[in-house]
C-alpha cells in the first residue's frame, strides 16, 4: 500500500492513501477537523464537567487525531477526568506513521507510544487501546451500552460502502449509551438512511471546510 504525507490547509500533517485515492483527514485542516467535527459536536468538554469517566469509540482510528484531540479537550476542562479510548483500525501501516507526525494536539505525544507492536498504553487516568482488524468484526467484541461518544471516520461511502451499511451501524448503536453522541463527516443520503434503519436519530453536524455538513446522531430508545 502506498501512502504519502501531505500538509493540510491548517498546516497540520496527514497522509494520502494512494490506493484508495483519499486522505486520512480533510485537506482543509486535519487538526481543525478533529476538533470541530468530532470533539465539539460530541460535547467532550461538557462530559468532562459532568462525568467522572468518559468512554470514546474511535472507529477507524488512523493517526489518532480525533481521540487525541478529545482527550486534550477533556483534560483542559477537567485535569482529573478518567478517559477510555478504544480505537478500531484495519491498517497497521498507518499506525506506523504516528511516529512521523507532530500535530498541535497537546496529548498527542503520548499517542506516539502506539505502533503495530504496541496497541495499548496507560497514562495516569487515560487508557488508550487499539483493536487491529476488520472493524465490522472487531466491533462485535465490544460491550453493549458502553461508549459516551463515537467518532466515525472511515474512508468515504464512495470508496468504502461496506463501512456505511445498516449492519455496521446496528453494531455501533449497540455499543452506545442511551445519551451517547455519534459524529461523522458524511452527510450522504444513503448513510443517513442506513443510520436511521439501525436506530440512530440523525441531525445536521457542523460545516467544516466543505459545503455540506457532517452528521451527528443519538440512539432511538
Amino acid at each position: 500500500m502506498n501512502i504519502s504525507k501531505i500538509i493540510t490547509a491548517d498546516k497540520s500533517e496527514t497522509f494520502l492513501n494512494e490506493s484508495v485515492g483519499e486522505s486520512y483527514h480533510s485537506q482543509t485542516g486535519a487538526v481543525e477537523e478533529a476538533l470541530k467535527k468530532y470533539a465539539v459536536p460530541c460535547k467532550i468538554r461538557e462530559l468532562a464537567k459532568t462525568q467522572q469517566k468518559i468512554r470514546i469509540l474511535d472507529f477507524c482510528f488512523g493517526l489518532g487525531y480525533n481521540s487525541a484531540m478529545a482527550i486534550s479537550e477533556a483534560l483542559a476542562e477537567n485535569p482529573r477526568c478518567e478517559i477510555e479510548v478504544v480505537g478500531l483500525e484495519y491498517d497497521s501501516v498507518i499506525l506506523e506513521k504516528i511516529q512521523e507526525v507532530n500535530p498541535p494536539i497537546p496529548f498527542y505525544p503520548h499517542y506516539q507510544k502506539l505502533s503495530p507492536q504496541n496497541l495499548e498504553f496507560k497514562h495516569k487516568k487515560i487508557h488508550v487501546k487499539i483493536i487491529l482488524g476488520d472493524a465490522r468484526e472487531t466491533i462485535k467484541q465490544l460491550a453493549d451500552n458502553h461508549f459516551d461518544a463515537v467518532f466515525y471516520d472511515p474512508f468515504s461511502p464512495k470508496t468504502s460502502p461496506e463501512m456505511w451499511d445498516t449492519a455496521i451501524f446496528e453494531q455501533v448503536w449497540r455499543t452506545m449509551t442511551s445519551s451517547a453522541i455519534f459524529a461523522t463527516y458524511s452527510c450522504a443520503r444513503m448513510v443517513r438512511e442506513n443510520m436511521s434503519k439501525a436506530g440512530l436519530l440523525y441531525d445536521e453536524g457542523p460545516i467544516v471546510g466543505r459545503r455540506g455538513p457532517g452528521t451527528i446522531a443519538t440512539k432511538w430508545v
